[in-house]
């Protein structure tokens, strides 16, 4: 199985290519904006490394977030058109599951921080078992997150635990990875993980409500 991933969720565009569970090219372009405008080119430069066309994908995969509003929907937008042209399937993998481990296995939380300005800070929670999300993503205060974690009877994956006084055995959680997101998607259900973008909170502006 050949599996083509990446990840716009954040302030880079971040790919990786994984045939049969082994990784044969990575690359990362830091980018706080304009994901649209450099990510044909990156996507076509990173299957060339791996001496690959996009016929030669069996799975593609794309971080649905919740991250970076506009990120998200080129990246999504971009996987599934690659899925529609080529007939492969696309597999949606959250930022949440593509920062925990794939060799974590049992129940586990993963927090990623939201709002970072105090005193509203907020944290992206979700809860896993095996790596794969059992829950929807959330999204909490850092008083209630706090309280979920430490109630929470498994491992427990924290975005910088020091920077909230959360004295457990954490382990720290790393930034989420087309890398991780490329080993999920190859044993994860299509059906159960759409490439539909997750983020965890209404949208800042609403349309109108329908005149009547």
């Amino acid at each position: 199985m050949i599996v083509f991933a990446l990840n716009t969720a954040f302030a880079a565009l971040d790919g990786a290519v994984m045939k049969d569970g082994a990784l044969i090219a990575e690359a990362q372009m830091p980018l706080a904006r304009g994901h649209e405008q450099h990510l044909p080119e990156f996507a076509v430069s990173l299957l060339r490394e791996a001496k690959l066309g996009f016929d030669d994908i069996t799975r593609f995969a794309i971080v649905t977030g919740p991250g970076s509003f506009t990120g998200i929907r080129v990246g999504v937008s971009y996987m599934r058109g690659l899925a529609l042209v080529t007939g492969a399937p696309c597999i949606g993998v959250t930022a949440l599951e593509a920062a925990v481990p794939d060799d974590a296995r049992g129940a586990a939380i993963a927090c990623l921080a939201a709002k970072k300005r105090p005193p509203d800070r907020t944290w992206w929670v979700q809860t896993l078992i095996d790596g794969e999300g059992a829950a929807p993503v959330e999204e909490l205060f850092e008083a209630d997150m706090v309280r979920r974690v430490s109630a929470f009877g498994g491992r427990c994956f924290v975005d910088s635990p020091e920077d909230i006084g959360l004295n457990l055995c954490s382990i720290e959680l790393f930034v989420a990875t087309a890398a991780i997101a490329a080993a999920k998607a190859s044993r994860f259900d299509p059906s159960g993980h759409l490439p539909s973008p997750v983020y965890a909170r209404e949208p800042d502006a609403k349309l109108p409500a329908p005149r009547r």
